[in-house]
This record gives C-alpha cells, sequence and structure tokens, in this order.
C-alpha cells in the first residue's frame, strides 16, 4: 500500500481523503500545535516527545515523518555526534494555524454542550 496517498475508488480526487486525512490522525494537530507554541525556532525530537507525554517514540517519528513528507514541517540533521535532528513548521504547516485555531475556538465555544449532549446520550 501506498503510504502517500489514501485513495477513495469513488472520489479519487477528494481533497478530504487525500490531505485531511493524513492531518486529521490522533497525532498530526497536536504535533503542529506543539511546534507552533515553540515560536519561531525548532524542537529537538526529545523536545516535542516531552511535550506531548503521551505519544510513543514510534508513532511520534511517523507523525513527523508524514508531516514532513506533506511539506508541513521542515527536519533538519546537524553533523554532531550524537547527531542532532530539529523539527519545524514550513510556511505551508504555518498557513494551517489560522485554520487549526478556528477548529480550537469551535471545540471550546461548544465542549460544555457537547460533553452535556453525551452525558444525556447515555
Amino acid at each position: 500500500m501506498n503510504r502517500m496517498i489514501v485513495e477513495d475508488r469513488i472520489f479519487p480526487d477528494c481533497p478530504i481523503r487525500n490531505i485531511l486525512a493524513r492531518i486529521s490522525d490522533k497525532w498530526s494537530l497536536l504535533v503542529i500545535y506543539t511546534l507552533r507554541n515553540a515560536g519561531n525556532t525548532s524542537m529537538r525530537f526529545k523536545e516535542l516527545q516531552r511535550a506531548i507525554p503521551d505519544i510513543s517514540q514510534k508513532m511520534l517519528t511517523v507523525t513527523l515523518r508524514t508531516l514532513a513528507e506533506d511539506g508541513l514541517v521542515t527536519r533538519t540533521v546537524f553533523p554532531e555526534v550524537p547527531p542532532r535532528v530539529e523539527y519545524a513548521l514550513t510556511v505551508r504547516g504555518q498557513s494551517l494555524l489560522p485554520h487549526i485555531d478556528a477548529l480550537l475556538d469551535w471545540a471550546k465555544e461548544n465542549m460544555e454542550a457537547i460533553l452535556r449532549d453525551r452525558r444525556a446520550a447515555v
């Protein structure tokens, strides 16, 4: 299976499946948000891992690789011993931030009502 494309046989050109599926997984938005909070600086792998304590090393690696493949994150390797690797948002990744902010604002505005509806449904 090709990891680069999420295929939809009915709507093969659908941007929802081919783009949004890659950033709407469990960790991608959280990694983007964490890198954003670093400001204009990059973050090392361990810094990201400490900032998101419930993500495993493997999932952080996979998530960062996917975000880099989509041009949302840069990965810079410094030729040192041991190697130092830093991650930062690209211009494309930064262009996603206003949309993430809008989603977060919506979630904050609606959280109480949604939680109330969930309790009522049980």
